[in-house]
């Protein structure tokens, strides 16, 4: 009968030890989920970014290739 306490302490630590993992778990999937919705929010802006400079860049071009002829 002594070996009872000890196994009920290991039958509690396992118990404890799959709730903590069941937490840890949810909390990292909602971290995945905000960290993929941050990357896509980046990704698009820097994107609208790049258009906009390559628009820019075209502009100027446009202008500098229409001057005036004397």
């Amino acid at each position: 009968m002594s070996y009872l306490p000890s196994a009920l302490l290991i039958v509690l630590g396992l118990v404890l030890l799959a709730l903590i993992a069941v937490r840890a778990g949810k909390t990292l999937r909602r971290f995945r989920h905000t960290m993929s919705m941050v990357a896509t929010n980046t990704q698009d802006r820097t994107g609208m970014l790049r258009a906009r400079s390559a628009a820019l860049r075209v502009a100027i071009d446009e202008r500098r290739a229409v001057r005036p002829t004397k």
